[in-house]
């Protein structure tokens, strides 16, 4: 078995495999053969979304990457500005279109907040967020979709769909990387049969800059890249990293080695991690 084998059971019984590609910020008409090239290595699990604008060329890639549609497992995100039915309705249809898929192995909500307001505002959008959701469970039912979940969802984000809906979140895609690793919420879904996602695992590039990292990396011999998704791969979480360079998801996936529970312990506590370019984004906590 090797590491593309790997699967979580989500709560309604779907396998998911516990390493994906990201495709964030690859332009589209590089984003097909970024997937192919990672299907050809191994990968199982592509993760786009609509804010990303290359939905159609991951749609590409799967369609022609030469295994059966059902290896594989696509997931995309609702636009996290859509906080009504039917807006979220059509966006699940017009991604189907865009991809060129049938249906899609999961959709998530992008956020809990529309992006201008993350970092600033303290309205939830409970009510936006159930109307959002109940259109993702009617794309259950309609068999557009296999499965729903979250992205970035708190306690009470969460509470709000488990104790309103009939549907549980099957994942919460959350930011953990060395510097960031959000112990509490980690622990409240993985509490809640919610499998977590870790985005953003090499903190969008910055850990590349951190000392600390750069010396635990050298201490295993492996890359800072490498040391930072195993990392958040022994905290039993799903690892998204994002690249278009086939060299980088062979690397990647290369990860056959422990980090000891000392310096597991070292690294979680480290924080404050400097972004550079990327803290404009409200991920990485700037403001829209």
């Amino acid at each position: 078995m090797t590491i593309f084998d790997e699967t979580f059971t989500m709560n309604n019984g779907v396998k998911i495999p516990k390493l994906a590609l990201g495709v964030w910020e690859i332009p589209d008409d590089q984003t097909a053969d970024a997937v192919k090239s990672a299907v050809k290595i191994g990968y199982r699990h592509i993760d786009t979304a609509q804010a990303y604008g290359n939905e159609r060329g991951v749609g590409e890639g799967v369609r022609n990457a030469g295994v059966p549609r059902d290896q594989l497992f696509v997931n995309s995100k609702v636009a996290a500005e859509i906080k009504n039915y039917d807006e979220a309705k059509q966006s699940i249809d017009e991604t189907l279109s865009k991809m060129g898929l049938d249906y899609l192995d999961m959709m998530i909500i992008h956020n809990p907040q529309p992006w201008k307001e993350v970092n600033q505002g303290n309205d939830r959008h409970f009510e936006g967020n159930l109307e959002t959701w109940r259109a993702m469970e009617d794309a259950v039912k309609a068999g557009k979709l296999k499965t729903i979940g979250v992205s970035s969802f708190q306690k009470e984000d969460l509470d709000n769909l488990i104790k309103n809906s009939d549907t549980k979140p099957a994942v919460n895609q959350v930011q953990i990387h060395i510097g960031d690793t959000p112990t509490d919420i980690i622990k409240y879904s993985q509490d809640n049969g919610i499998v977590v996602e870790a985005f953003s695992p090499i903190a969008h590039g910055a850990a590349m800059n951190n000392d600390l990292i750069k010396k635990m990396a050298a201490k295993y011999n492996v890359s800072v890249p490498q040391l930072c998704i195993r990392y958040d791969w022994q905290l039993n979480v799903v690892v998204l990293p994002k690249t278009a360079n086939p060299d980088h998801m062979k690397s990647n996936a290369d990860i056959d080695f422990e980090i000891s529970d000392e310096d597991m312990k070292t690294l979680a506590k480290l924080d404050q991690m400097e972004y550079g370019d990327a803290s404009v984004f409200p991920v990485f906590g700037g403001k829209l």
